[in-house]
């Protein structure tokens, strides 16, 4: 019988809702000191292992069948069905994003719901490795890891955290290779510019700037918060006025590190020829016009800074193309603009996708088909690498942003409810369970 008749016979035949009740109760059942409670958990099992058996017993691949019933609706066994037949295997690798995607400020209370968390461990106890990739700093990260799924998962060897979103990566268990700074291989000239951000962008700012707003911890990355609740009218209004004045600032540290390019006798300093410093027809950086072209160029870059430019009356008329020099620096660093959540510059050559590689490297996945799950345009970049090079599948939240979205679903449709991240987890906990039917 084709596999999908017997799905088909699965779900019509047995009643798999309240399996999925029994299981999940069994599952994410309280540690309490209760007898009453304790004896109701032990029949709760016995009546979900006598469902179990019935299925087990009917179908000659009945221990699948059972596990994929208990924990996948019918729509979620039908998806995995149709991803089975489209790859032909399994996911071996979990690469997730966290905040919006795992947890939502407006779903889940901002933590992680138990049941995903659970989920999580059993993709472990199965040996599949989980990289969390976000872009918070790695104390963060490390923090709820061990909160949520446990000092031994953590600690295992087979979970890996991509930190301020590639900057660095953290594999406890892995001797030399636990903790790499991958900052640290950039370019002398891109460093000295993070450098310079970094030391002024609180003290130079505007006294009602500096009041609304927070530097995150980052070991690299310049992320500006909001000191109001995070998708408040207030945080929109503060983190749009962080944005303009990041970009300004950036400008002139940018500027400032070109002009010493300049300034070198010999002209034999690595910056200059890093940043591409051309001869006398180049278009000279004058002070007051490198704010302009630099606000420009990631207008350009981004329609979403082009609006909070044009919203804050900072959108420049120019007629000049951005000069050269300065093109080729702006090129390699990273605006980034989330509404009423966070301003941000990284470095491009510092990317989810690049942490993502080293910690597959690390952990010794040498064949990935990677499970993505994110909500930004930072993690489509990962999304669209797995899928450039056929390694994986990707799936967002219905409010994950506009360009990470549509990819989702001009893929594989892998769109889930604010707060609900556990139901792609089931999917694909159903299709590595099909897979192994071959």
């Amino acid at each position: 019988m084709e596999r999908y008749d017997l799905v088909y016979q699965l779900y019509d035949e047995y009643d798999t809702k309240a399996l999925q009740e029994y299981q999940e109760f069994v599952d994410v059942f309280p540690a309490v000191d209760s007898r009453v409670a304790l004896e109701h958990w032990q029949e709760a099992t016995e009546e979900l292992e006598e469902r179990k058996d019935e299925i087990r017993s009917s179908f000659a691949a009945g221990e699948t069948f059972a596990e994929v019933a208990a924990r996948a609706t019918r729509d979620q066994a039908f998806t995995a069905l149709d991803l089975e037949a489209k790859y032909g295997r399994a996911v071996n690798v979990l690469v997730l994003d966290v905040d919006e995607t795992l947890r939502s400020a407006g779903g889940t209370d901002n933590e992680i719901p138990r049941e995903t968390l659970h989920v999580l461990t059993e993709f472990h106890e199965a040996g599949v490795p989980i990289v969390i990739c976000t872009g918070q700093t790695l104390e963060n990260v490390k923090g709820f890891a061990i909160q949520g799924l446990g000092s031994e998962i953590v600690h295992s060897g087979d979970l890996s955290i991509v930190y301020e979103a590639g900057t660095g990566v953290f594999t406890p268990g892995h001797g030399a290779e636990t903790k790499q700074l991958l900052y640290e291989d950039l370019d002398e000239s891109i460093r000295t510019v993070f450098d310079d951000v970094r030391s002024r962008v609180l003290p130079n700012a505007p006294e009602e700037l500096r009041r609304g707003c927070h530097l995150q911890g980052n070991e690299f990355n310049v992320t500006m918060k909001p000191n109001y609740e995070t998708g408040s009218g207030d945080a929109r209004e503060i983190i749009d006025e962080a944005l303009v004045y990041l970009i300004d600032l950036l400008a002139d540290a940018v500027g400032t590190m070109l002009a010493g390019a300049e300034s070198e006798p010999d002209g034999s300093d690595s910056t200059a020829a890093d940043v591409g410093a051309e001869g006398d027809g180049e278009t000279k950086l004058a002070d007051e016009s490198i704010v302009d072209w630099t606000r420009a160029f990631y207008a350009t870059q981004d329609p979403e800074i082009r609006a909070v430019l044009e919203g804050e009356g900072a959108y420049p008329d120019l007629d000049d193309a951005v000069p050269e020099r300065l093109a080729a620096v702006l090129e390699r660093i990273d605006v980034a603009y989330y509404e009423a959540d966070a301003a941000e510059i990284g470095s491009l050559e510092l990317n989810k996708v690049v942490g993502v590689e080293r910690a597959l490297d690390v952990l010794g996945v040498d064949d990935p088909f990677a499970l993505v799950m994110g909500d930004s345009k930072s993690d489509l970049r990962v999304m669209e690498w797995v899928a450039a090079n056929e390694t994986g599948i990707a799936a967002a939240p219905e409010h994950a942003s506009q360009d990470t979205l549509e990819h989702v679903l001009e893929t594989d449709e892998l769109v889930f409810d604010r707060g609900k991240s556990v139901d792609v987890l089931r999917t694909v906990y159903a299709l590595n369970r099909l897979a192994r039917l071959g």
